[in-house]
């Protein structure tokens, strides 16, 4: 068998910058983002399938319909919708931050890093308040057509069958199984904005004392990025799964 040399002067990449010079530690992200992405996908298609095998489920336009101060004001989605906006403005101001690191503009990261801690802290103060709401709060039901608002008092969650309408225990439409998934991949949705805050406060920090500037590059700015634009991502597809459908 004979085998051709390749000559140590071939050039694999004639346009601009090379596409095979990412660091190892992008590689890493990337493929850490890529398991992250399975487990995501195997709870989601594991909610999919539930969701799809039953002739009932539970409408999102009764369970979704209240907004901060404003009682049971009866807006399907406008929350969740303002949670998803702010989110999606924090994924801007990161690719904001990343620019700046490549023009080497330590205040310009500094600013925009500082906007994305905002985005994420607030998303998940909305988080909160949503899960405390659906947790204590007063929810509106289909029963036999009709609409009625339940003030729960729950002791697990409130799509389960412990649920007390006028001191009486009573069932609640749609499976418990909603719940519990909800609360399962929100949550776990929740961690990663937790855990993505913390890592971009630690990459503020370490911008604000000049470790970057001193290294010549952003470049953990950039890793930092890509687990927040995947938690952005993330985001849609729980949306649409819980929000939408």
């Amino acid at each position: 068998m004979s085998t051709t040399a390749i000559p140590t002067n071939t050039k694999w990449w004639n346009g601009g910058r090379s596409p095979f010079n990412a660091s190892y530690g992008k590689v890493m992200m990337w493929y850490f983002l890529m398991s992250d992405a399975f487990t995501f996908g195997a709870f989601l298609i594991s909610y999919g399938t539930l969701r799809f095998s039953q002739n009932h489920w539970v409408d999102p336009n009764h369970v979704f319909n209240s907004f901060p101060f404003a009682g049971h004001a009866d807006l399907p989605l406008a929350f969740v919708s303002i949670m998803t906006f702010i989110l999606i403005i924090s994924s801007v101001t990161m690719v904001m931050a990343v620019h700046k690191g490549h023009q080497m503009d330590q205040k310009g990261v500094e600013k925009y890093m500082l906007w994305t801690i905002v985005g994420g802290a607030a998303f998940l103060g909305c988080q909160a308040w949503e899960w405390t709401h659906l947790l204590t709060g007063e929810h509106a039901v289909l029963v036999n057509g009709q609409i009625e608002h339940w003030n729960t008092t729950v002791s697990h969650n409130p799509f389960g069958p412990e649920v007390m309408f006028n001191g009486q225990e009573v069932a609640t439409p749609g499976p418990i199984a909603f719940g519990s998934y909800f609360f399962e991949i929100t949550g776990f949705h929740g961690f990663h904005v937790l855990s993505g805050v913390v890592i971009n406060i630690i990459m503020y920090i370490k911008t604000k004392m000049g470790h970057f500037q001193q290294r010549g590059h952003y470049e953990m700015i950039e890793k930092a990025g890509l687990y927040w634009h995947f938690v952005d991502l993330v985001w849609v597809f729980v949306f649409l799964c819980f929000y939408l459908i």
